[in-house]
């Protein structure tokens, strides 16, 4: 069988999974789940108990969660090297410093602003300190993500690698909690910019959104959610 990739909506830091796969090559389906209703639903937890997006299940059948795990399990099968590196070389080292940095400490700087998004019960006292504890937050890990950006087209060379993947999916953060204009970090602007552009991403960005789009042969279709639960689900 072919891996499932299970990616939520809106605006999940899986979307840059589902373009990674489209630079890949590698034949798979996929699974939109909408995170503010059906993932919280008590069937999904037969998938992830974390509830969260996003989760693979492997040509096995096996479960995967976790960016950073589905990243190395692709890394491992791109045997042509389209979205990694001979993994003895310095660009493979940088690849994975750039996404422990990004799945890290880039990603959870978001979490006080989703936290205040997302109150069950509305605390405007509480959710105005996450906001502005939660955007210097953001503010300041931007700040040590520019540093990094170096004078290649991408993250790690002149194509796109999974780490770029990484990165687009949570770098739109910025703009949807509005936190500051992107401007006021040219190099990592200028990449978004750059990594925005690239086919793959808009095609995973209008399936994320629910539109029609046509990409590589790579994927062979979507598979619905209560299929892959009632197939795969522990």
């Amino acid at each position: 069988m072919e891996p499932i990739l299970i990616y939520g909506f809106p605006a999940g830091s899986s979307m840059g999974l589902v373009a990674t796969l489209e630079w890949m090559g590698l034949p798979h389906r996929l699974c939109r789940v909408d995170m503010m209703g059906e993932m919280r639903e008590p069937a999904y937890r037969r998938l992830n108990q974390r509830v969260e997006t996003p989760a693979l299940v492997t040509d096995k059948g096996e479960i995967i969660t976790e960016t950073m795990a589905i990243a190395a399990w692709l890394e491992a099968r791109d045997s042509e090297r389209r979205v990694s590196f001979d993994p003895l070389s310095r660009q493979a080292d940088r690849m994975h410093q750039m996404m422990a940095f990004i799945n890290t400490g880039f990603t959870g700087s978001f979490g006080p602003l989703w936290a205040a998004l997302e109150m069950e019960t509305p605390d405007p006292q509480m959710q105005a300190v996450l906001r502005t504890f939660g955007s210097q937050a953001v503010i300041e890990r931007h700040d040590r993500l520019e540093e990094l950006v170096g004078d290649d087209r991408f993250l790690v060379g002149d194509r796109p690698s999974i780490a770029d993947g990484v990165l687009i999916g949570v770098a739109r953060w910025l703009d949807f909690h509005q936190v500051a204009d992107k401007g006021r970090w040219p190099k990592l602007a200028a990449l978004r910019g750059r990594i925005e552009a690239e086919p793959a991403v808009k095609y995973a960005t209008a399936l994320e959104s629910g539109e029609a789009a046509t990409g590589s042969d790579a994927c062979l279709g979507h598979v619905e959610l209560a299929e892959v639960i009632e197939r795969f689900g522990k």
